[in-house]
């Protein structure tokens, strides 16, 4: 009995450092989480091109302010880089993401501890493959970026 205590111990303790998955309420929509800790919950989202629109929760399950560590979720179709780089030009009022640039799919507003925001877009005018999703509130993007795969 002791062993499999600690096998099941050993197991959540690997559990615990892995990236967890998006929380899925169904196929069509997703929620990503951010903390304080400059990380996404996960580096890849998935999605059926046969959802026509989908929702994207981005929850700010840290503690501090938007102005202090503040995320946003942008799905980009190109370089992720450089909408990163336009972002911190277009500014907080903007919500680091740059105004009108085809590149940009869907992006949420900037959230801070507690908040959460949505967005709704349509993956079948993307088409199935591989996107990037990024973080353009300045000095994150490094850090939380990650795939998006319609398929």
């Amino acid at each position: 009995m002791i062993h499999r205590l600690v096998t099941v111990a050993a197991v959540l303790g690997l559990l615990a450092f892995a990236p967890m998955p998006a929380f899925a309420q169904d196929d069509c929509e997703l929620t990503i989480q951010a903390g304080d800790n400059l990380q996404y919950s996960t580096d890849e989202m998935t999605v059926s091109e046969g959802c026509g629109e989908v929702t994207v929760t981005l929850e700010h399950t840290g503690q501090l302010n938007a102005q202090q560590m503040g995320h946003n979720w942008v799905l980009v179709d190109g370089d992720w880089q450089d909408v990163a780089q336009a972002g911190m030009s277009a500014g907080p009022g903007n919500d680091y993401v740059p105004a009108d640039d085809e590149r940009v799919v869907a992006a949420t507003a900037v959230v801070g501890g507690g908040e959460s925001d949505s967005v709704t877009f349509d993956v079948s005018e993307l088409g199935a493959g591989e996107y990037s999703f990024v973080c353009t509130f300045p000095g994150h993007s490094a850090a939380m970026n990650g795939t998006f795969i319609v398929n």
